[in-house]
């Protein structure tokens, strides 16, 4: 690299020599335990076998500053991370075992980086595959829906940036006997184990120590960053979509509800590629480690661009999305479907979620912060959460957007609203199906930021609250593919507080707790047409078209 820079790369080849397309990954990490199969949180490039004994070269490169790599490590998602993965990509067409082409796979930071550097166009880059991404680091992970992203950066610091893992030295050979025991007949045992003690994995990562570099990181984007300009923040690549013109698949886990949640459908709807040669993949709720999902899918797609092969990608729907209560795919052109009409659903006192506009009244919950200690019995006198359900009586699907349009009032200055939204089936089984968050004195909007499914909100334009003075929050949820069966319920939950609504990654949905609400206060909720959700209806619903899981 520029100034006497090298950089570390783990290359794999396969067993027949000649020259082969490159497949760039390139991430903050360590890779050292990257092909042990370990279940740690930047095992997120796949199985270089898979790849390799299709003909392909996997290239997965640690960043300046981090393992084997020398230099110091700057922000990241950074213009310096953009400049060496530019320099990689040209490096790795230049080898003697690469024919000269690059494409780019992998999730989370190996995913978030490929739009960006692929904005550059840089020439030996053929194609990318970028799974569970965001577009914009500071309004997706940072900064979520106006308040720090804590027990996210906690989590993802303290599991991947400690002194540990930065001098951890693991030899191929004993990579290769790790892979063995823990991706053979092993591993679904291995899986399940996983699932059943995530929670505690979780601690045990969230009580590490960073690299001093890493907690200065965390001090600016917690205690600093309250505005775009005043942290150290990557700008992301929301604003530069439009210059990426190579052929790319987007993955977007529907699992995901406080990370990666928007940034899948910015990228395919903003990205500069042509409309025949782009395509997004919703994919249902499931929370692995290692992420070895979607390798198949990438190398045919992989096949299809380079090698010109006859596998039917091209005839592949734009976008495929896994729908909930059918489980099973459907396909469409775009996202949300052409055939999407936007259903308004009220809120009513009782607890009631209506087509038909109801009558004046109002209901509240109160709102604790995290972690505060309150009597015995508060429970049985007060709520949380409001609830709000609509019966289900003839079978519909919706597929696409989800908007909450409330009027809302607190007792105090500032407060936290999240909202949920899930189908109880017949048996009265609740189904996760969407999640949003606004802080209500961060809620202005953001018009040139966000996409037909997300509002972007400018968070650093904050207002107090008027206590008692009912203010307009509008903002969205995750989009939300489901069949309703009649004899189903939708049910919308609200609240303050992340922990009373998230599920466990260990049932596939990933979300992490927020540092909400600021204040102890009494929230409220406006009706008589003044609060409700809004929803993208298919009526009637279709029969899907594809009928299979995803693979590994």
């Amino acid at each position: 690299m520029d100034g006497d820079i090298t950089l570390h790369a783990d290359v794999y080849v396969p067993k027949v020599d000649g020259r082969y397309p490159a497949v760039v990954s390139f991430g903050a990490y360590s890779t050292e335990l990257h092909t042990a199969g370990a279940p740690t949180g930047s095992n997120e490039i796949g199985s270089p076998p898979v790849f390799t004994d299709r003909g392909y070269c996997p290239v997965i490169v640690e960043r300046r500053g981090m393992g084997r790599s020398g230099g110091e490590q700057g922000p990241f998602f950074g213009v310096q991370d953009i400049d060496d993965h530019e320099a990689v990509i040209a490096w790795a067409a230049g080898q003697p075992w690469c024919n000269g082409e690059v494409v780019l796979f992998g999730t989370s930071y190996y995913g978030m980086t490929q739009p960006m550097v692929a904005a550059r166009r840089p020439p030996a880059l053929k194609a990318f595959f970028a799974n569970e991404i965001c577009t914009d680091p500071y309004r997706h992970i940072i900064n979520f829906g106006g308040v720090p992203g804590l027990y996210f950066m906690d989590l993802w610091m303290g599991a991947n940036f400690t002194e540990k893992m930065q001098d951890l030295r693991v030899s191929p050979q004993k990579r290769a006997l790790l892979s063995h025991l823990t991706n053979g007949p092993m591993h679904p045992l291995l899986e399940k184990v996983v699932h059943r003690k995530v929670d505690d994995l979780f601690t045990h990562f969230m009580s590490a120590t960073p690299v001093e570099s890493v907690r200065r990181t965390f001090v600016d984007w917690v205690f600093d960053a309250k505005t775009r300009e005043a942290g150290l923040v990557a700008e992301g690549v929301g604003d530069h979509l439009g210059h990426i013109d190579v052929p790319f698949v987007v993955v977007q886990n529907l699992g995901y509800f406080n990370l990666h949640q928007f940034g899948s459908y910015e990228l395919f709807e903003k990205a500069g590629t042509p409309a025949d040669r782009k395509w997004m993949i919703l994919g249902p709720a499931e929370y692995l480690l290692p992420v070895y999902s979607w390798q198949e899918e990438a190398l045919a797609f992989f096949d299809h661009v380079l090698r010109s092969t006859d596998n039917g990608y091209d005839g592949q729907a734009p976008v495929r999305f896994w729908v909930e209560g059918a489980e099973t795919f459907d396909t469409s052109a775009t996202f949300p479907p052409p055939s999407a009409r936007m259903q308004r659903l009220y809120l009513a006192s009782g607890g009631v979620l209506s087509d038909v506009e109801p009558e004046a009244g109002s209901d509240s919950w109160i709102g604790i912060p995290i972690g505060l200690p309150v009597i015995g019995g508060l429970d049985e006198i007060e709520h949380q959460l409001l609830t709000f359900e609509l019966p289900v009586e003839d079978d519909t699907e919706l597929a696409g957007a989800v908007t909450a349009d409330l009027t809302f009032s607190c007792n105090e200055i500032d407060s936290y609203v999240i909202a949920r939204l899930s189908r109880i089936d017949a048996e009265g089984i609740r189904h996760h199906l969407s999640m949003g968050a606004v802080r209500p004195t961060a809620a202005s909007a953001d018009p040139g930021r966000g996409s037909s499914v997300e509002i972007a909100h400018d968070t650093g334009r904050r207002q107090a609250l008027t206590p008692g003075e009912p203010v307009h929050l509008r903002f969205s949820l995750t989009p939300v593919p489901v069949r309703l069966q009649a004899g189903d319920r939708l049910r919308l939950d609200v609240g303050s507080r992340s922990d009373l609504l998230r599920q466990s990654p260990a049932d596939g949905y990933v979300q992490f707790d927020l540092p909400v609400p600021p204040y102890l206060c009494r929230n409220t909720l406006h009706f008589g047409g003044a609060s409700w959700i809004e929803v993208d209806r298919i009526r009637p619903a279709r029969a899907a078209n594809l009928s299979t899981r995803p693979g590994r």
